[in-house]
């Protein structure tokens, strides 16, 4: 059988999590804003007790923490929702990196086309980014910084750490797309400031179709953004829609699950990361790690194998792994990556490209040995 090698995409979904999910289903399965019956009050009472979770493993107030369909809507929300604000205030000016995901990329062009400035800050080839340059560029009429925490593609990790410390002395928000370390790099999140965070269940034994976005105060006042739908007031007014408990509940309970074990869950992403690069390493296969390991997350990898067509290995071996070339959003047809693009890689070996990305089980890792067998008889 094909071992599962494509966790940024989508992960399975915790035994734990799909327990609490189904009990919601069967026993709790009223409108969560129905106040006028005990149905409605108890489905409010358990997504209340999601917030919480996700408040606890992030070290926020609760009532930061708001529910949206995943990280896409809560960029779009982060972005699109300051245009009011901003044009209040004429400050237009955006910073960025080129390497974001289309989430954050996509709502900025928009933005362009509507007056904005946006400055986008190329990595180096170790695939991260400089905070001294991208800090350089902070002028009195920036409004936003929006800086992955690591990168979908590379797993590289970016300095938003330091980021967030400068911009805390400023009056320029700072939006962090945390997709990829929501739950696995817990510690680091919580010691990182920033203004607005975007995460997804799915990336961390949670459910699809769920995510969060914090919205933290400051001395009492929540950043000034606004709803970009219109229907409902639920999550305040921020992301107006029926409330689903399920997912919700779903999406706590991995919260829970992550605070409580993500030291073990790190523990054995490297375990798997050292299997991988060994059997790289013995393998007699000439490839190169794209992005530099020491800033990498502990269960991502990008490697380009020499003179084989990347849409030409995962065919050849789809029935030992599963693995990709890129984002999934991008995934239906095959363009060279611009992440990989923008760290100065030569179109040959951006095509020769993959992305390896485990989780905490390593069943069948032994397929990884047959997928680089192959790719030795094709060049």
């Amino acid at each position: 059988m094909s071992i599962y090698l494509d966790y940024n995409a989508s992960t399975p979904l915790d035994q734990r999590v799909l327990d609490v999910m189904i009990d919601v289903y069967q026993n709790k399965y009223g409108n969560a804003d129905s106040r006028t019956h005990d149905f409605g009050e108890t489905a409010r009472s358990t997504v209340e007790s999601a917030r919480k979770q996700v408040a606890e493993l992030l070290e926020v107030n609760k009532d930061e923490v708001f529910f949206t369909s995943g990280a896409t809507e809560s960029d779009n929300i982060t972005i699109l929702g300051l245009q009011e604000f901003a044009e209040k205030t004429s400050k237009k000016h955006i910073i960025t990196t080129s390497i974001e995901h289309k989430a954050v990329l996509e709502p900025l062009h928009q933005l362009e086309k509507r007056g904005f400035e946006v400055t986008y800050i190329d990595p180096d080839s170790s695939g991260r980014i400089n905070a001294d340059e991208l800090l350089s560029k902070v002028r009195n009429d920036t409004l936003l910084v929006s800086v992955m925490h690591a990168n979908n593609e590379t797993g590289i990790i970016q300095p938003i750490d330091v980021i967030g410390e400068e911009l805390s002395k400023t009056e320029t928000f700072f939006h962090v797309d945390a997709a990829q370390s929501f739950g696995k790099l817990v510690d680091e999140l919580k010691n990182t400031k920033y203004n607005f965070l975007s995460a997804s269940a799915h990336k961390m034994y949670g459910p699809q179709g769920i995510g969060v976005l914090v919205l933290k105060k400051n001395r009492y006042k929540m950043p000034p953004v606004k709803s970009i739908m219109h229907g409902g007031s639920q999550e305040k007014g921020i992301r107006p829609g029926t409330i689903p408990t399920a997912l919700i509940a779903g999406l706590g309970k991995a919260c829970e699950i992550a605070a409580k074990e993500h030291g073990v869950y790190y523990m054995k992403y490297q375990d798997n990361k050292k299997y991988i690069l060994d059997t790289l390493k013995s393998s007699g296969v000439d490839y190169c790690i794209n992005g530099d390991l020491e800033y990498a997350m502990p269960n991502t990898m990008n490697v380009s194998f020499n003179d084989v067509n990347s849409e030409a290995l995962m065919l050849a071996t789809r029935q030992f792994c599963a693995v990709s070339n890129g984002s999934a959003c991008n995934s239906s047809s095959y363009k060279p990556s611009y992440v990989l693009s923008a760290m100065g890689l030569n179109l040959e070996r951006i095509e020769s490209a993959i992305r390896i990305s485990w989780g905490i089980d390593n069943t069948g890792l032994d397929n990884f040995t047959n997928m680089l067998y192959t790719a030795k008889t094709i060049i």
